[in-house]
This record gives C-alpha cells, sequence and structure tokens, in this order.
C-alpha cells in the first residue's frame, strides 16, 4: 500500500481531527445530574501515566525491531487514550471544575502546564490518526517521520495530564 491509500483516509482524519474536539466542548456544556460510584480523576490520570509508559515501551519496541510488539504498544496507546477521554467528559458533565487554590510560580506553572496539556491534546489528533494510517497502509517511511513528531507530543500530553491532576488533587 502507498500514499494513495492514505488519502482514503483523509476525510476521516479531517472529520475526527475537528469533530472530536467539538464534541468535546460541547459536552462541557451538558450537565448530568448523576452521582458516579466512583471519583474519576484518579483514574483517568493514571490511565495518562499508563499511556505514557506503553508510548516508551512501543519506542523501545520498535528501536528494537519488535515490530509486532511496537503495533500491540500503539494501538494499546490508541484505545487508552480513548478511554481516557470517554471518562473525562463523563467526569466534567457529572461535576462541577474545580479551581486551582495555589499561588505564586505554583499557579504559574500549574496554567502554562494545563494551558499546553490542552491545546497539544487537540492539535495531537491528527497526528495520532495520520501517524496510524500510514502504518497501516504499510507507508513507513512517511510513518517514520511524522512518528518523530506525533512520539513526543502524545507523551507531553500523557505526563501533563498526570502532572495536572497531581497539582490540581488537593482542591478537590
Amino acid at each position: 500500500m502507498n500514499h494513495s491509500n492514505e488519502k482514503k483516509y483523509n476525510k476521516v482524519i479531517v472529520i475526527l481531527s475537528v469533530a472530536i474536539p467539538l464534541a468535546v466542548a460541547a459536552l462541557f456544556g451538558v450537565k448530568i445530574d448523576l452521582e458516579l460510584p466512583f471519583f474519576l480523576p484518579p483514574i483517568y490520570a493514571t490511565i495518562n501515566a499508563i499511556t505514557a509508559l506503553v508510548l516508551i515501551m512501543a519506542y523501545v519496541a520498535i528501536v528494537n525491531k519488535k515490530i509486532k510488539l511496537h503495533q500491540r504498544f500503539m494501538q494499546t496507546a490508541i484505545a487508552l487514550s480513548l478511554i481516557f477521554l470517554v471518562m473525562y467528559v463523563l467526569y466534567h458533565m457529572t461535576s462541577d471544575s474545580t479551581k486551582f487554590g495555589g499561588e505564586g510560580i505554583i499557579k504559574s506553572t500549574y496554567y502554562i502546564i494545563l494551558i499546553t496539556h490542552i491545546i497539544l491534546s487537540i492539535i495531537v489528533i491528527p497526528f495520532v490518526l495520520i501517524t496510524y494510517v500510514r502504518a497501516i497502509t504499510n507507508n513507513i517511511e512517511r510513518h517514520k517521520k511524522i512518528a518523530r513528531i506525533t512520539f513526543p507530543v502524545w507523551l507531553y500530553v500523557a505526563v501533563s495530564g498526570v502532572l495536572v491532576y497531581l497539582m490540581i488533587s488537593p482542591y478537590y
């Protein structure tokens, strides 16, 4: 398969890259009067941490030319990210946002991490999808090129999600 096979996926990538952030933003405005049996933030923060570890393991696997293992890790990372997204939206639909209570430099640091996390979590969506499509269409050279960008951004989003949770957790 080659570059022309990738083009078949472009419409889906564009639609998902626009629809996911818009749906998340729209769902933030929806409030459901539902008390969940568990507190989601530590769960989805843990999923972010596991995603970061899986991404690192995928990188190590591909460096060691273990392609099938790399593929399984990457599919796992995508699945974990989807589970995170569902839990994150569900939490914000059923709970009020928590205000950060820190002061001074810690407050500035928190907001820098939070804002970059949010922006990059939106930007990384098409990168993940394009990288994945290039892999499944066996366009490995183009896959490698974009993966060099996708990997650090996705890893930052996963790690910064954990940091945001750890920094705001005293204020829940």
